[in-house]
This record gives structure tokens, C-alpha cells and sequence, in this order.
């Protein structure tokens, strides 16, 4: 396996989230991850084809919720064949979300770190601000 050169390890993470979590289409993981991809996401880990079935499901579910989520990418670096994203995610809550919709206005930051070999994330870290998502959808509201 050879080593994807930095400009191909990024445009690929942020193929991820523009054509897969912006609009909802998860059959671009089939293309952008490895059939034997390691995800190491809480709530969305697992290997090979259980990955690939959480993080299709994690695209699905992000646009039910936010059916107009764009991504900005605010930060990056890259070594070697990992590249680390900071994104910043906005839309509207208009799907729901452990409860009815809010309707309220989602900005959430995202970390992303992959390591991407021959235009494929094989191994993908993700940590995004699930509180600020809570706080901001009304579900910790409804919690008090």
C-alpha cells in the first residue's frame, strides 16, 4: 500500500462530510472508507462491515435531525497519512431528537482525525460536541 499524498487525505475526509453527512448520502462510505475500515467513534465503533454499517447509519441519523447541515472546515494539520480536521457543523433542527423537532439552530464543533491510505479512511477517530447538540436541540431543557 502506498502512502495518499496530504491534499488527497484531506479532500477525502471532507468528501466525507460534504457529499455523505451534508446530505445524507451514506453510500459514499462504500467509496471513501475501506472495506476493513476501524472506527473508533463512541457510539458509532466497530470493524469491517459493522463499521461501515455505524458510520452509514451516523450520516443517516445527522441528516433525519439536520437536514441542512454544512460543514466548515476551520483547522487542519496532516503527518504522514493522518490528517486532523476541526469543523465547525450548522443547520436547523428540524428532525427529531429525543423528542419532537426544535427547529433551533444547531452550531456544533467537530474533531476529526483519519488515517487515509490510497484515497481510503482506514482508521477514523470523531468527537463531535454531542453536549453542545443536546443543549442545543432542547433535549437537555426538556431533561430539568
Amino acid at each position: 500500500m502506498t502512502t495518499t499524498s496530504e491534499s488527497t487525505a484531506f479532500t477525502t475526509l471532507r468528501r466525507m462530510l460534504d457529499e455523505g453527512f451534508a446530505t445524507g448520502n451514506a453510500d459514499v462510505v462504500d467509496e471513501l472508507c475501506s472495506p476493513d475500515l476501524i472506527e473508533h467513534q463512541f457510539g458509532v465503533s466497530g470493524t469491517g462491515a459493522e463499521a461501515i454499517a455505524q458510520v452509514k447509519a451516523a450520516i443517516r441519523q445527522v441528516h433525519e435531525v439536520v437536514p441542512d447541515m454544512s460543514y466548515t472546515v476551520e483547522d487542519s494539520a496532516q503527518s504522514g497519512d493522518i490528517v486532523w480536521i476541526r469543523v465547525r457543523g450548522r443547520g436547523t433542527a428540524t428532525g427529531p431528537f429525543f423528542g419532537p423537532p426544535s427547529g433551533n439552530p444547531i452550531d456544533i464543533t467537530v474533531i476529526d482525525v483519519a488515517r487515509v491510505v490510497d484515497g481510503r479512511i482506514v482508521e477514523h477517530w470523531g468527537v463531535p460536541d454531542r453536549f453542545a447538540l443536546l443543549a442545543q436541540t432542547g433535549v437537555l431543557a426538556r431533561l430539568r
